[in-house]
């Protein structure tokens, strides 16, 4: 990408937008026509056909979406489909009246069917039943890449998928109600520890193997995508290629929110996925791999929710 090119980042004050964003402008790419979703919904066709129309942007990182983990997934099962297709539909199709040639979508590893052999590969795609929990958000994920791969297919433009597995990182959500399941564990941790509580309840069996990627190794992969050459049609797994249980990954956060007590773990709340792990080995013979470990991403995490959940709010 040539440094001067116009770079539209939907979702940019998301968790991944965020992170690519600063990776961006790290890189040395200022043109970055920004907005947010008062100014511009993504659900809107006119309004995103418009601004992209006027815009006309080089490239476009598709980062935008409506995300949560099991439990909102589970109460606003209509929001998340529609939401996630519409927001596909119309950026591609606008990108495309606009002559975009190039553009990255990022899916999610939920798209996987849930009894994926491990490490999950690109080609499992639609070889199995999805995970209920969070079928209407995959299948929107799902219909997002065939966006994609259709119109590269009939038009000739380069619109790729970067499949991330769970991230994490400054800029995540720490909301109970709406967030992911290792930002929750660093509020419920938090707010035992400062509680003096003796336990932690983390919800499942704690049996589940999860894999973690830092919000800014999936920018810095996005980027190294986009800056690569054509690799039209591709669907890329983006992870760090290592996973650990829920219970290994409660103890983790424990450590490093300094919260010393007990944890217990509910079996009755349900638990996903036996498991999600991602082999990357395209994107490693392409030349990218994470850098960023669990140990050293999980106290940085944790100063950005205090920075912004507990300074921020003006609590002790």
């Amino acid at each position: 990408m040539d440094k001067g090119a116009k770079i539209y980042v939907a979702g940019h004050q998301g968790l991944a937008g965020s992170a690519i964003v600063r990776r961006l402008m790290a890189g040395g790419y200022a043109n970055l026509p920004l907005k947010t979703h008062a100014e511009l919904d993504l659900t809107r066709q006119a309004e995103v056909e418009a601004f992209l129309a006027r815009e006309k942007p080089d490239y476009i990182f598709f980062a935008a979406g409506l995300v949560g983990g099991i439990a909102a997934n589970q109460a606003r099962r209509a929001e998340f489909i529609r939401q996630n297709i519409v927001m596909a539909a119309n950026i591609v199709h606008s990108a495309w009246l606009a002559g975009v040639g190039r553009l990255l979508y990022l899916g999610s590893s939920c798209i996987y069917p849930r009894d994926c052999p491990q490490p999950m590969q690109e080609e499992c795609l639609l070889t199995g039943p999805l995970e209920e929990t969070n079928a209407p958000y995959a299948l929107a994920k799902i219909a997002g890449l065939k966006l994609c791969e259709s119109y590269n297919r009939q038009y000739g433009v380069e619109y790729v998928v970067a499949m991330p597995t769970n991230l994490y990182g400054p800029g995540d959500r720490y909301d109970l109600e709406n967030c992911h399941v290792l930002p929750a564990l660093i509020r419920k941790a938090h707010e035992a520890k400062v509680g003096g509580k003796a336990e932690m309840t983390v919800w499942g069996s704690g049996e589940p193997r999860r894999e973690f990627l830092y919000a800014d190794d999936l920018a810095d992969a996005c980027v190294f995508i986009m800056e690569h050459g054509d690799i039209r049609g591709g669907v890329l797994n983006v992870g760090s290629g290592k996973d650990l249980s829920v219970r290994e990954l409660a103890g983790a956060v424990a450590a490093a929110v300094g919260f010393s007590g007990r944890l217990v773990f509910d079996p009755s709340r349900p638990d996903g996925t036996p498991r999600k792990l991602l082999d990357v080995e395209k994107l490693k013979t392409l030349g990218w791999e994470a850098r960023t470990s669990l140990a050293a991403g999980l106290p940085a995490t944790y100063g950005d929710f205090l920075a912004r959940e507990v300074s921020g709010k003006g609590a002790s």
